[in-house]
């Protein structure tokens, strides 16, 4: 436990580190910053500055879904220095993997969990096959950049080109 003795006061670190990771998460939930704050009996104006210290980046929110990616590791990089909050990626062999592993009623549950989860960001950027796509599309409820990588069925992984993902990229960052 880390304590710190300031005049005649003893702070501990973790309860300040639980507070705040706390107070993120209601706000994340959709608490409003009064609400965050008169459950943890704190300031307002110290949730909003909370905010101010951590932000990364204002607007939207971007997640991305695709399958199957040959040059996932690139990929992955490339949408985690671009600020991609979310991100599924996987293999031919991850997405078997994924499948083969859950029971029909686990994968159902885990598949409705991620829909929801996706669902909270403003921007999706799927890379998939044609008919992926289009399913996606409309189970979604956000704006869908799509990027078609094959016809369905695919059954091997394909190569995602970088720069298309860029443009895309590029075109969320633009429509801000």
């Amino acid at each position: 436990m880390e304590i710190y003795r300031i005049q005649d006061k003893i702070i501990s670190w973790q309860k300040i580190e639980r507070t705040l990771q706390k107070a993120l998460q209601l706000r994340s939930r959709g608490f409003s910053q009064q609400e965050v704050a008169d459950r943890l009996q704190i300031d307002r104006t110290f949730i909003s500055r909370l905010e101010t210290i951590g932000e990364i980046r204002k607007g939207q929110s971007i997640a991305f879904i695709g399958f199957p990616i040959a040059n996932k590791d690139e990929i992955r990089i490339m949408l985690e220095k671009a600020g991609v909050e979310f991100i599924i990626i996987m293999s031919e062999q991850e997405r078997l993997e994924f499948v083969n592993k859950r029971s029909g009623k686990e994968l159902m549950n885990e598949m409705m969990d991620l829909i929801a989860q996706v669902r909270a960001y403003t921007t999706v950027i799927l890379a998939g096959s044609d008919e992926r796509l289009k399913l996606l599309e409309g189970i979604l409820d956000a704006q869908i950049i799509s990027i078609e990588i094959g016809e369905s069925p695919i059954t091997e992984d394909k190569w995602l080109d970088p720069t298309w993902l860029q443009k895309a990229l590029k075109s969320v960052k633009n429509a801000r």
